[in-house]
């Protein structure tokens, strides 16, 4: 694939990504006042959700918990099969593309950390005081948009059905049962996690299809004839 040809898919990807996180965030750019999210879709969503999931019996609230650092560690466990294999049958891009997911996911989770600090929006848990919660709300500035877990297991997600689509049937709803136990626990938005899941897959995505090396076919890795 061409130099031009790798800008072309990686622009789009990272101008929708940008766009869709923008349209998401409720706010905040050149306001120094902590953004609340009381109304509309995403706050009645988490209010239908987490009152629900107040219904289930206590031992589950563990699982809302901690379950979404569990899913995260089954994704980087399945990346880091997906190298080690790369690695074992010398298969460079595949090797070296896991140390790009790896990139891009770090730096997704920076920009996110740089989002919370320019949207400053509250975290559903203080601002629907309504609402009860399985976990204790975060401290005070430790802010809610977008979400940190749904970042790291949408950039980990996508690296891992662009490397290996096969285990797409399995990344998926890992990095979605993150996201979604992230708003059952109380202490995120949907929109919030859906900004998360989009913003990780993008960054992820754009670096594997911009350095990735090409595939090196069977028959070139095959030695020479001697004559």
């Amino acid at each position: 694939m061409t130099v031009l040809r790798r800008i072309l898919l990686v622009v789009p990807i990272l101008l929708f990504a940008g766009a869709v996180v923008a349209l998401l965030a409720p706010g905040g750019l050149g306001d120094s006042r902590p953004q609340v999210v009381t109304e509309g879709l995403s706050a009645e969503a988490y209010r239908g959700t987490v009152g629900r999931a107040g219904e289930l019996p206590g031992w589950l609230h563990a699982l809302a918990e901690y379950g979404a650092a569990g899913g995260l560690f089954v994704l980087a466990g399945l990346l880091a099969r997906v190298g080690w294999l790369g690695w074992r049958r010398h298969r460079v891009p595949g090797a070296f593309g896991v140390l790009l997911v790896g990139a891009g996911t770090v730096l997704a989770y920076l920009v996110s950390e740089g989002l919370k600090l320019v949207v400053d929006q509250e975290r559903p848990c203080r601002a629907l005081v309504d609402v009860g919660t399985w976990v204790s709300c975060p401290a005070v500035g430790d802010w809610s948009f977008p979400s940190n877990h749904s970042t790291v297991a949408g950039g980990l997600a996508a690296g891992l059905v662009l490397l290996a689509p096969r285990l797409w049937y399995l990344a998926v709803p890992v990095a979605g049962a993150v996201a979604a136990l992230r708003v059952v626990a109380g202490v995120h938005y949907p929109h919030d996690v859906l900004a998360g899941l989009l913003l990780g897959a993008a960054a992820s995505a754009a670096l594997l299809i911009a350095l990735r090396p090409a595939p090196v076919s069977a028959a070139a890795r095959q030695p020479a004839p001697h004559h």
